[in-house]
């Protein structure tokens, strides 16, 4: 999985992406991210058609508020430069939701 280094980078990912673009907000200091961290290799295997980005929460805490992310860990999903779907909330997610969210996109 990538790690987004700058706010320019989202935008021309979340932009002028060809591909399914899902980015994954998170923080070293949140449990319920460090308890999905595990899995995520292996829905980025099954899911080779999205490309996956980690976005550090309290590096990008501006993106976050402009995208309406007031918990974590939590996923956002865009498609030819709009966004196609959001799993957006403070509750820990687990494999099988990640999974279904994906399944909606």
């Amino acid at each position: 999985m990538e790690l987004l280094s700058t706010i320019e980078e989202f935008y021309i990912m979340s932009k002028e992406s060809t591909r399914k673009v899902i980015f994954f907000f998170t923080a070293d200091w949140c449990g319920d991210c460090q308890f999905i961290k595990p899995v995520m290799p292996e829905i980025i295997e099954n899911h080779s058609e999205i490309d996956f980005v980690e976005v550090d929460r309290d590096k990008f805490i501006d993106l976050c508020g402009d995208l309406s992310i007031y918990g974590i860990p939590s996923f956002v999903a865009f498609e030819n430069g709009e966004e196609a779907g959001r799993f957006v909330s403070k509750n820990r997610k687990t494999k099988e939701e990640i999974q279904q969210f994906i399944a909606t996109l």
